[in-house]
């Protein structure tokens, strides 16, 4: 038997593979496919059918690359949109993947159309539900895609999905949702990497209001909607064009890359501090590992990229970039920084600060504008600076008017990532006069400007 669960970095999202008797499926499965067609290869299996559990949001959804390399069929939930591919599925269809049998839940809730599947072992017992978004390891699936106005009818939906179908499948069924924790696609999911029925039922704090109309309440929130959101739900019903295999950018010289660089967006995936010291002039500073996060939020899809990296091989970059639609990659440093300097090349740098040389600063009565970007949830939790212009960094492009030119602005998030990504954007559109502090509240130690918890 083949059973494989495939973390994608960043995105939080899960994906599986099962197989039996040379026979196997795909649930959710991410655009860089080499892990399934290794993990199937492996072991001899035939890939036969793909399952989507509902139209994604936050990750180009990888269906049509897996099926044109193995011919498999793909089934699709969401029924009534306009998909350019597959096969819709109905509630209550099955399929065999050798001994096994594997039927199809309607599971709406985090949207109209979501299905779930149930697996079930040798002896047709329930064993595996592939819940989707629907049910995560202490959270479940955020129900404001559709809007304020829908919230309250798609919570309703999501309480009879999880109270009246889910739990009636046993306590003992394991549950394989399609994200684990620091997805956007729920607010408070567990880092817990294998559940049941059973387990959230007890620890699921969502699932502690039983009665319907306080599980309506509880869920019923805005949450924050990246921009890419809206890409990602074209490109999964249309389909996103078919790479056939990983883009590999061209490597530039300094000359060529300050060419290409007039008509492109340059993304610079080194740490915060190799970026401080030296980063060519107007480029965006995202740390690798914030990619997936962040990359939606700040990068157009109707420009080119250029990369900076740290080394000379920039694939870890660019399948986190593909994953989330961005697929016109046109090259990237050659050398990186080294090259650049090296050649004479104009470079630019943001100054950087302790954060309790900052404290001590303002203990000294130094006018700083302090720019917390944290965002309000994290504030909450950890503790305000008192007087600090809060600016979430996924709200810094539609309110930078609101952060001052004339004057010296630090710029803190609790560790300087975040930071110097907000820095980036701004000295892009033309501040001059910023420091990022490096650290977080652990350090904080102004007597005058103490923290509020």
């Amino acid at each position: 038997m083949l059973f494989e669960r495939i973390e994608s970095e960043g995105l939080a999202h899960y994906s599986y593979i099962f197989g039996h008797n040379k026979e196997a499926f795909v649930i959710d499965p991410r655009r860089d496919i080499d892990i399934y067609l290794f993990l199937a290869t492996r072991k001899g299996y035939k890939i036969k059918y793909i399952f989507e559990t509902h139209r994604n949001e936050d990750y180009i959804i990888g269906s049509r690359e897996l099926s044109e390399k193995t011919g498999a069929e793909i089934f699709h939930a969401d029924s009534g949109l306009d998909y350019r591919y597959g096969y819709e599925v109905s509630d209550g269809q099955e399929w065999k993947t050798g001994s096994y049998k594997i039927k199809a839940i309607y599971s709406p809730g985090h949207t109209r159309g979501s299905m779930s599947y149930l697996l079930f072992d040798v002896s047709l017992s329930p064993w595996i539900l592939f819940s989707g978004d629907a049910l995560f390891a202490g959270d479940v699936g955020r129900v404001d895609l559709l809007g304020k106005v829908k919230m309250k009818e798609m919570a309703q939906m999501l309480y009879d999905t999880i109270f009246h179908k889910f739990f009636s499948l046993g306590e003992g069924v394991i549950v394989c949702p399609a994200h684990g924790a620091g997805s956007v696609c729920g607010g408070e999911i567990a880092d817990r990497p294998w559940t049941t029925i059973g387990l959230e039922q007890k620890l699921n704090p969502k699932l502690q209001f039983t009665e319907e109309k306080d599980f309506i309440k509880n869920i019923s929130k805005d949450l924050e909607r990246p921009y890419y959101f809206k890409q990602m739900e074209r490109l999964n019903v249309e389909g996103a064009p078919v790479l056939g295999s990983l883009p590999v950018p061209v490597p530039l010289s300094p000359g060529e890359f300050s060419k290409e660089k007039k008509d492109a967006v340059v993304l610079d995936s080194r740490m915060e501090t190799d970026f401080a010291g030296s980063h060519v002039p107007g480029s965006i500073s995202i740390w690798e590992g914030g990619i997936p996060a962040f990359a939606g939020w700040f990068l157009p899809y109707d420009k080119k990229i250029l990369l900076v990296n740290k080394t000379d091989d920039p694939l870890s970059v660019v399948k986190l970039l593909i994953r989330i639609g961005y697929d016109n990659i046109a090259g990237y440093l050659s050398g990186g920084m080294l090259s650049w300097n090296t050649y004479g090349k104009e470079s630019a740098s943001i100054e950087t600060i302790r954060v309790q040389n900052l404290c001590e600063l303002l203990d000294k009565g130094e006018k700083i504008v302090i720019l917390d970007v944290r965002g309000e949830e994290e504030i909450k939790a950890k503790g305000k600076i008192p007087d600090a212009l809060n600016v979430p960094v996924t709200q810094l492009y539609e309110r930078m008017d609101e952060v001052p030119k004339e004057k010296d602005v630090c710029v803190f998030c609790g560790s300087g990532l975040r930071s110097m990504m907000a820095a980036s954007l701004l000295k892009k559109e033309g501040w001059d006069n910023l420091k990022v502090a490096l650290g977080g509240l652990a350090g904080w130690t102004s007597n005058t400007c103490p923290v509020d918890l």
